[in-house]
């Protein structure tokens, strides 16, 4: 009956934000960050169009599909992945319902790209696509996956892999802050990253079963900043500590292990300390890291700075950093005496030399600009000084 009252509390909250002149972005953002996401899909139906700045009242209508389809070069390709896609649909739907949503998905990502010949199709593409289809219809699904596209998923639409690989590279830069010794064991195992891409490129809607889990994901993922996922596969990592350092130290073995994701994760507290790491380590802390490794202090990455300067009451990370700072005047002062017991007891190899073997090319290399850019996504009006 408690957990009732508060949700009926949050709903009631997330319609006063919803119902607020101007709309309260700021606390739908909190909404979908805190336990428990937007609830129900028709409350997503309404917020998630806020979190990505979508205009619902003026929804274009969509081109039929045959005209779509014909002389478009990614059809084969994404025919093949939509009717691949049989597990994304709830168990038990009537296949005719089944087989009108695969139609309705076609479309949908075929539109996406021929009205942005910029972005390239990739596969696990469509495990995205879908999430939106299944929770908030076709006509609403293309505007925002459209934005989504342009937006957070950019990198991936690139024609090559580069940027999703220097993503994949801060994996092991977190892991690094907050785990040296897990860090150094997926290291000597030279495991890689390969095992969090799918993850990463679909937002784990490929990986994970439960529908539930895959749209609370997504609330979290859409109020926050693009590169959040990679935190969640970070935490992921983290939360499996034992299992991983018990393993083999060999590639196989480990990327074994990492690669079959367990389907009862507890959620509300991995997104919670995901949150948490952004505000301690965020992108631009990441950036600098990695440039550290390439000593290249003058390039973009080190000299940009962190854009809290645009920290406007609407930004995610604003969201974040409030609540992580309620949270850490209790833990603080236990922290500082776990840190330094930490620091005493833990001889490090020189991190920065290792760092440097990561490979991330920071000499004004994809992950800076990519840090960049989702800065100026979160504040247009913020000039970057991107050279001192």
């Amino acid at each position: 009956a408690d957990f009732d009252a508060k949700k009926k509390r949050k709903v009631a909250e997330i319609y006063r934000a919803l119902n607020s002149d101007p709309i309260d972005v700021a606390t739908l953002r909190r909404m979908a960050i805190s336990e428990g996401g937007l609830l129900t899909d028709e409350i997503r139906c309404k917020v998630w169009p806020k979190l990505l700045s979508v205009n619902t009242d003026d929804l274009p209508p969509l081109p039929a599909g045959k005209e779509l389809r014909e002389d478009n070069k990614d059809y084969q390709q994404v025919l093949l992945d939509v009717r691949r896609s049989l597990r994304r649909f709830p168990p038990g739907m009537p296949d005719d319902q089944r087989e009108g949503l695969q139609e309705e998905l076609i479309d949908i990502i075929l539109h996406v790209l021929k009205r942005n010949p910029q972005l390239h199709y990739y596969q696990g593409y469509h495990d995205i696509v879908v999430t939106f289809l299944l929770v908030v219809g076709d006509r609403l699904a293309t505007a925002l996956v459209e934005k989504l596209s342009t937006h957070h998923l950019r990198d991936f639409m690139d024609p090559t892999m580069d940027n999703t690989k220097h993503i994949l590279n801060y994996l092991m830069l977190i892991i690094d802050q907050v785990n040296p010794e897990v860090h150094d064991f997926m290291q000597s195992a030279e495991v890689g990253t390969i095992f969090a891409l799918s993850w990463l490129i679909t937002w784990f809607g490929h990986v994970l079963s439960d529908f539930q889990h895959v749209v609370r994901l997504y609330d979290f993922f859409l109020a926050c900043h693009p590169l959040m996922p990679i935190y969640f596969a970070a935490v992921i990592v983290l939360h499996r500590e034992q299992e991983v350092l018990d393993c083999e130290c060999d590639m196989a073995s480990v990327h074994h292990l990492l690669s079959q994701i367990p389907q009862d994760l507890p959620y509300e507290s991995l997104i919670s300390k995901a949150g948490d790491l952004f505000v301690q380590f965020p992108p631009s802390e990441l950036a600098k890291e990695a440039a550290q490794a390439a000593q290249a202090e003058r390039t973009a990455a080190s000299t940009f700075k962190d854009f809290e300067l645009a920290s406007v009451q609407q930004r995610p990370d604003t969201v974040l950093r409030q609540r992580f700072r309620e949270r850490l005047r209790g833990e603080e002062r236990l922290r500082g005496e776990e840190r330094t017991k930490t620091i005493l007891t833990k001889p490090r190899t020189n991190r920065f030399v290792k760092l440097a073997v990561m490979g991330l090319t920071v000499a004004l290399g994809a992950a800076a600009l990519a840090v960049v850019k989702s800065a100026l996504e979160w504040a247009p009006k913020f000039e970057l000084q991107i050279f001192p």
